[in-house]
């Protein structure tokens, strides 16, 4: 039996996209039916996961009319959801493509208020949706009014049932959550600067100061993700620089919850670490040649996948 995989969003949002043909400021502006989709970091997880054939069960927090609404567009998926009801109101993000062009303007919004008690609720709920052997993919930003640390109680939960938590997300959540635990952290060169307490870092300093921030803080595997220089691969006595395959890229949106959903998919399926890393850069990559905000297909990633596997690089650098 394949192991249980839970993505948690606790910052969803319905994701509007439209085109309009010139952006120009005090007018009118004549934009194309808009698309509505269920968006989030670990709803594009359970979404990716749900194309390459893995089920996961997506837990969120929702409100709202729009709140509804976001449940319907996840159905529409065929995910299983675990929604927790809260009294503030899903956001909207916005997206807006000037055909005259070809740029992409982007509007994320904050999202709703979250109250302690709601915080709570959520952590309680999770609690017993954890088994042993659970991978649990908390992704995405906090909430306004969550606790910095809401990630780091997620950590304590996850290693209280002997769940392997991955953890995908930034700034202080990502720091204070990174030291209280993570089987797995995808950090991207910024975020390891902040980790490890510098203002930047070479590839010559990436492996070091990756391993000493291991060795100091409880986490088994790092990917850092370098864009389209692929990604590493660090444990304690394993290093692997992964190259990212060259392809026409159509657009970045949702690149990094690709390569995340790809390696659990993979260490759900019992890969090695290298497979692993490999098959998340493969979907990340494939995120890449799909226009807006579609994702990785199943088909762009076995076929980025084999490609990386026939080109190999460099072991334990």
């Amino acid at each position: 039996m394949k192991p249980k995989i839970i993505t948690l969003t606790v910052n969803p949002a319905i994701d509007k996209s439209t085109t309009v043909r010139g952006i120009k400021p005090h007018s009118k502006l004549r934009c194309e039916v808009p698309i509505f989709e269920a968006g989030g970091g670990g709803i594009n997880v359970s979404k990716v996961l749900q194309k390459l054939g893995q089920d996961s069960i997506c837990m969120y927090l929702e409100g709202g009319h729009t709140g509804a609404y976001f449940k319907t567009l996840l159905n529409k998926n065929g995910i299983s959801q675990e929604p927790i009801s809260i009294e503030g109101v899903t956001r909207e993000n916005l997206a807006v493509t000037d055909l005259s062009c070809h740029q992409q303007f982007r509007f994320g919004m904050p999202g709703p208020e979250v109250s302690t008690e709601e915080c709570n609720k959520t952590l309680q709920h999770l609690d017993t949706l954890l088994t042993e052997g659970t991978f649990l993919v908390a992704s995405g930003s906090l909430s306004p009014g969550m606790p910095l640390d809401f990630y780091a109680r997620v950590a304590r939960l996850a290693q209280a049932k002997k769940a392997k938590l991955i953890l995908d997300t930034s700034g202080e959540p990502l720091f204070i959550g990174a030291q209280a635990g993570a089987f797995l952290l995808k950090p991207n060169l910024g975020e390891l600067s902040r980790l490890c307490g510098v203002t930047e870092i070479s590839f010559t300093d990436l492996i070091p100061l990756a391993q000493k921030f291991m060795a100091n803080n409880p986490c088994e595997i790092m990917v850092v993700s370098l864009g389209p220089q692929g990604a590493f691969v660090i444990t304690q006595d394993y290093q692997e620089h992964i190259n990212a395959p060259v392809v026409y890229q159509n657009s970045t949106i949702g690149a990094g919850d690709s390569m995340v959903a790809g390696m659990v998919f993979a260490l759900a399926n019992h890969k090695s670490i290298s497979d692993t890393a490999k098959f998340g850069v493969a979907c990340g990559t494939a995120a890449t040649m799909t226009p807006a905000s579609q994702l990785c297909t199943i088909e762009d990633a076995n076929k980025l996948y084999e490609y990386i596997q026939q080109h190999p690089t460099t072991k334990n650098l």
